[in-house]
């Protein structure tokens, strides 16, 4: 019979445990096969006092266990639902003949790794238990069955490996030892191309290793220097410059339309009410500029106007002077023009 189990650190454990009167099976030490659900799969190595052994870090959880006899009551196995089972970390070793395989396979190389068929499927790992069992009660009621509760040994580091399991996993891994590079190359590729290309210091003189002058020439020639990316990357700095710039731009007009901003309220009632101010206000004295063409015009005409009394003033001095005759004639008249007053005076008196 398959039943549901529950881990004995389950608070009901404890107290089934405590009550008197209740028909209970307690087993220890129980040899069971747990049925894991293996989630990952990692390839990790030991310590430099075990040679840097390589190992594999199985984690999964725990969806059943199905002890080696059958339980009280003809339970067969106990399984666990989803998400309610323990998890388990487990560790395979490999022998020295399975180390030997991997080699073979490319274990060296730096495309080697774990293959992903053997993880999201379940493991049957073998393990020890302890088990507690709470019979069903004395009433023949449907659905009454016993309770189990388990503890696996060990479950947070389970060693296991080709005999205790019976896993070969190292048949599991594919063959690299054609397509991949070295792991030693690709350290060396990845931090050593500078170091090769610096001066190497030679244990020899040159008369010793028999170099001739064409060689000296060959050493000493200068290597091409890469094209500069400064240029580049001063532009392609400048149009991000300028992008950002816009996107500010942007950001602050769309704040200064958006109705109970910072930006809008300035908008709309400081920057309003001095743009009105200023066009109240007189207008300015016209620049420097327009001064200096007024006061260049004023100028001129002052210097019309001289000019023209200056032209009367000649045309008065080259007047020629009245003749006797009429000098005469203009007494005479100015005589004329007394009497001509006093015979007035003299009518206006009567």
């Amino acid at each position: 019979m398959r039943t549901a189990g529950l881990t004995m650190n389950d608070v009901w454990a404890h107290r089934v445990l405590r009550e008197r009167g209740v028909e209970t099976y307690r087993l220890e030490g129980v040899t069971a096969e747990l049925g894991v659900m293996v989630e990952s799969l990692d390839l990790k190595h030991r310590g430099k006092e075990e040679n840097y052994r390589p190992y594999l870090h199985m984690t999964g959880e725990l969806r059943s266990v199905t002890p080696a006899r059958a339980l009280p009551f003809g339970i067969s196995q106990v399984t666990y639902s989803p998400g309610q089972g323990e998890k388990v970390d487990a560790f395979y070793e490999f022998d020295d003949h399975q180390l030997v395989v991997l080699a073979s396979k490319g274990y060296f190389t730096s495309g080697f790794a774990v293959p992903e068929q053997v993880t999201g499927i379940e493991w049957e790992l073998p393990a020890t238990a302890d088990m507690l069992v709470l019979a069903p009660s004395g009433a023949q009621t449907e659905g009454d069955v016993p309770v189990v509760f388990t503890q696996i040994h060990d479950i947070g580091g389970l060693e296991i490996d080709l005999e205790s399991s019976g896993y070969d996993l190292a048949g599991y891994f594919a063959d690299h030892s054609k397509d991949g590079v070295p792991r030693a190359e690709a350290v060396v590729d990845a931090r050593g191309l500078k170091a090769r290309s610096d001066a190497l210091n030679s244990l020899f003189t040159e008369d010793e290793l028999g170099l001739d002058t064409e060689v000296k020439q060959v050493v000493g020639a200068p290597v091409p220097e890469a094209a500069p990316v400064a240029d580049d990357m001063s532009a392609r700095l400048q149009q991000i410059e300028a992008e950002i710039a816009a996107e500010q731009e942007q950001y602050q007009t769309e704040r200064a339309s958006t109705e109970g901003t910072t930006e809008n309220l300035y908008r709309e009632r400081v920057a309003a009410a001095l743009q009105t101010a200023e066009e109240q206000e007189e207008p300015f004295a016209p620049p420097v500029p327009a001064r200096e063409a007024q006061r260049n015009r004023d100028l001129n005409l002052d210097l019309l106007e001289l000019e023209e009394q200056e032209q009367e003033s000649r045309q008065r001095e080259v007047k020629p002077a009245p003749s006797l005759d009429e000098r005469k004639r203009q007494v005479a008249q100015h005589a004329a023009d007394l009497d001509f007053g006093e015979d007035g005076e003299q009518s206006l008196g009567s």
